[in-house]
């Protein structure tokens, strides 16, 4: 036998076999999804997507989304209590379908809808509170994708400009976002209120309401992204995020009818952190969506596998240009230079995988930086200015 080490855990000298035998997996592994663009491509988005810190902005725009909700009823109540004053069969009937089926407040709306002294009070709260928080999700969704595409402050909307434009958003995707949430609603939950729709028509309505969806997404992504990017660009994320609204509008509408009849005292909990997950779902898919077309349209893949857990990591022409937009996100003024440099052993590293062929997976669309120094300046790396 031979002699054992100061530890007793092998041959004198030897080093422990665990930590080379999982640098040679992880390295494996990084040259597989380098190469292969199904699995190096969601490995970028996911990258881009933390790098960003898109959950942050999702629930920012969850917070303004869930802030516009209760105004926008108190809004629903106003209005009806208005039109339906001289038609009281049909406010009956309003109040024993559909408004009673909401947990806790469906007393409240029973009795406030037969108080038509109250409505121009609730008309003028619920528009003030509708546009607040519509309007501070249509900021942050702006917001979002002024970050997503590494948009130079400098370059974003000013204030005004801004918020005009938010308004135009809402003005058109507040409305379809409406009525493909409830055509969603009717035909998936139509049985809990005693209708009969056919397996065809539901079908039929699915497919409607998710085409619906994709053409929003269009506009939005179009509006809120630079003229720049060509159109056919923003196709596919306009595509993933009009689907995903449609999952998950068809599972809110299960997980509403499973909800009636509840309790009022236990309804509340789940209708409220219901809505602010679903909210927060559909926030999440926008937001992914967008990385989507960021990470497609400017070759932000492949990445290095290990680039968000440690600094001893070889960087690719990617991860490179992906850092050098993180940096020219916080130029200011335009008369500011943003200079990013890398050092020459991540610069060599990025050279070498830019060999490999885009029919091998390893989409490199121009340089970075140059291979023997640092990175552009600010405005050149990979066009960033002319992005958008």
């Amino acid at each position: 036998m031979g002699a054992l080490g100061g530890d007793g855990r092998g041959p004198a000298g030897a080093a422990p076999p665990g930590p080379e035998v999982r640098r040679r997996v992880v390295d494996a592994v990084d040259r597989y999804q380098r190469a292969h663009r199904w699995l190096g491509f969601p490995i970028a988005v996911v990258y881009k997507y933390a790098d960003d810190q898109g959950g942050y902005l999702a629930a920012l725009i969850t917070y303004y989304g869930f802030l516009s909700v209760f105004p926008l009823l108190l809004l629903l109540l106003a209005v009806l209590g208005l039109v339906l004053a001289g038609d009281a069969h049909l406010r009956n009937s309003l109040v024993s379908s559909a408004l009673a089926q909401f947990p806790v407040v469906g007393a409240s709306l029973r009795t406030s809808i037969h108080s038509p002294a109250r409505s121009n009070a609730g008309l003028a709260i619920g528009i003030v509170g509708t546009l607040y928080g519509s309007i501070g999700a249509a900021q942050a969704t702006q917001s979002a994708f002024n970050k997503v595409w590494a948009v130079p402050r400098n370059e974003r909307p000013n204030p005004l400009k801004a918020r005009l434009r938010s308004l135009i958003l809402l003005g058109v995707l507040g409305v379809g976002v409406l009525v493909t949430t409830v055509a969603s609603g009717l035909t998936t939950g139509a049985a809990s209120y005693g209708a009969a729709v056919g397996t065809g028509v539901k079908t039929a309505g699915i497919l409607v309401v998710a085409v619906a969806n994709v053409g929003l997404f269009m506009f939005a992504f179009r509006v809120l992204t630079a003229s720049e990017i060509p159109t056919r660009n923003l196709r596919l994320g306009a595509v993933i995020a009009g689907l995903g609204w449609e999952v998950i509008q068809l599972v809110g509408t299960y997980y509403v009818s499973r909800l009636k009849g509840t309790q009022e005292a236990y309804g509340v909990f789940g209708a409220v952190l219901g809505l602010i997950a679903w909210i927060y779902l559909l926030a999440v898919t926008t937001v992914m969506a967008a990385e989507i077309n960021v990470v497609s349209q400017r070759h932000l893949w492949p990445r290095s596998l290990l680039t968000p857990f440690t600094d001893n990591v070889s960087l690719t022409q990617a991860d490179e240009r992906s850092y050098t937009y993180y940096a020219e996100t916080e130029r200011h003024k335009g008369f500011q230079t943003v200079d990013v440099d890398f050092d020459a052993s991540t610069d060599a590293d990025a050279e070498a995988d830019s060999e490999v062929e885009p029919g091998g997976g390893m989409t490199q669309a121009g340089s970075a930086g140059e291979p023997g120094g640092g990175m552009p300046e600010a405005g050149s790396a990979g066009e960033a200015a002319g992005d958008r």
